[in-house]
């Protein structure tokens, strides 16, 4: 550690030394630097009159959308029952799809690493670096507006992320019990089911059930864009400027998000 004399003769330690308290501080220096000029860029892109009104239209469309229309509650029933499909059966036919790439991108399972274990980790990064939005908008173009659309966009988008979490969760098993089925002369199977199936089994589940969670929320917005849901609904609402409708689909909304949260915080809780 760097140190200095004083005029005492005394050694004085110091976190860094000259020559790192400057980088220090031209890291500082720059970062502010980036700072500034990212605000104007975003301050010339801004039309501020909007900004400082912002509160009164705000405060105009709350009052608009209070009382909530409850008497539109009728209408949200089968959209938020499609809503609650899209995340479920998307979340498992992602997982279908998941287990074997993550097994071929998995180090200790892969059945080459040179050829299937590239190909799952392009799969897997390539399937998370889409938004579910954008793959709605773009599936809505090619099998049409609906509940079908969304469900496949929820299904491409979850397949990166259960992917990428089991087999990071394959990767960490106890290699030992692999070795201990191998040395009875256990086939390529056997291993599979008996030494690594068990020892994921739980972060699979914990992984399921995160995932719903998380596509529940994604879901409902989808149908902004025609792909089905209670998010068609709040599209329609939003078009003719019917706030009381508009307030009740997001009410809505929150219910069915932490009904989805209670009931994930409650399985995952019974998991572990």
């Amino acid at each position: 550690m760097p140190s200095k004399i004083n005029s005492s003769g005394q050694k004085v330690w110091q976190v860094r030394d000259r020559n790192g308290q400057l980088l220090n501080w031209a890291l500082w220096m720059g970062a502010a630097i980036i700072f500034y000029i990212s605000w104007m860029k975003i301050s010339d892109q801004t039309t501020w009159f909007f900004v400082y009104d912002a509160p009164r239209i705000a405060a105009d469309i709350g009052g608009r959308a209070l009382p909530p229309k409850w008497e539109y509650i009728t209408k949200l029933g089968k959209p938020i029952w499609d809503t609650l499909n899209i995340a479920t059966l998307g979340t498992m036919f992602a997982l279908i799809m998941a287990v074997p790439i993550a097994f071929m991108a998995a180090q200790n399972t892969t059945p080459s690493k040179l050829f299937a274990r590239p190909l799952a980790l392009l799969i897997i990064v390539s399937t998370r670096s889409v938004n579910s939005l954008i793959w709605a908008l773009l599936l809505v173009s090619i099998v049409g507006p609906g509940v079908f659309a969304g469900l496949i966009a929820i299904s491409i988008r979850s397949i990166g992320f259960c992917a990428k979490l089991l087999y990071e969760a394959i990767e960490e098993i106890d290699e030992t019990q692999v070795e201990a089925i191998r040395a009875t002369g256990g086939s390529g199977w056997q291993v599979m089911v008996y030494g690594i199936v068990p020892q994921i089994l739980p972060a699979f589940a914990g992984i399921a059930v995160f995932r719903w969670d998380i596509n529940i929320r994604e879901s409902t917005v989808l149908g902004l864009v025609g792909a089905g849901g209670i998010g068609l609904q709040l599209q329609s609402s939003l078009n003719i400027l019917a706030w009381p409708q508009v307030s009740l689909i997001l009410a809505v909304i929150l219910v069915a998000v932490v009904i989805g949260e209670f009931v994930s915080a409650k399985v995952r809780g019974a998991i572990i």
